[in-house]
């Protein structure tokens, strides 16, 4: 009877260590999917602002152009076309999200205030080049709208995903952190300008 009960409490014990093994995989490989998950949620993040950046690089390449087209006709207009010139800087200079969107809003008024100096001049807004200039602004105006929603959706996710059970259990220890919205703060910001006539 007593080899019978130690054959018994050894059996029992390997039960428990298989056991113990089964949920210590099953856990780690709860642990890997959260994590992979996470990492794809951030990847998405980080993709969909380098969508953004795409159409503001568009944006700010047009703004030249647009520039020199309005200055062959109202090259008085110093001061409109230094401010659009020193907005796009800070616009190509501002790092992350919230510093890009104030710099944005700031461009989008100086380009407001270009495009109300070239409603003063029919035979400009007539020409081709301006037209054309004209219509690639208000696409790629469109786009960016576009990819900023896409980039906030994306960062909405990507939060949900670091800030609810289960994943914050592992957001933390693995440095997943919060990353910034693209809004614009000023209620005057957020039009864009206009580039109708």
């Amino acid at each position: 009877m007593p080899r019978r009960g130690r054959i018994h409490r050894v059996g029992s014990l390997v039960i428990w260590v298989i056991v113990i093994v089964v949920l210590i995989v099953l856990v780690g490989l709860l642990l890997v999917g959260l994590y992979n998950r996470l990492v794809r949620a951030r990847n998405r993040v980080d993709n969909a602002w380098a969508q953004v950046e795409v159409q503001l690089k568009r944006r700010w390449d047009l703004i030249p152009n647009l520039v020199e087209t309005v200055k062959g006709y109202a090259a008085h207009e110093r001061e409109t076309f230094q401010a659009v010139t020193e907005a796009r800087a800070a616009a190509q200079n501002a790092r992350g999200p919230a510093e890009a969107a104030q710099a944005e809003g700031i461009l989008s008024q100086a380009l407001g205030r270009l495009f109300a100096v070239a409603e003063a001049y029919p035979e400009l807004r007539a020409t081709e080049n301006f037209q054309e200039l004209q219509a690639q602004l208000s696409d790629t105006e469109n786009k960016v709208a576009v990819s900023r929603q896409v980039y906030n959706d994306t960062v909405l996710t990507y939060h949900n995903a670091i800030q609810t059970f289960p994943g914050s259990l592992v957001a933390g220890p693995f440095g997943f952190t919060t990353r910034e919205f693209f809004e614009v703060e000023d209620a005057a910001q957020r039009e864009a300008p206009a580039v109708s006539f």
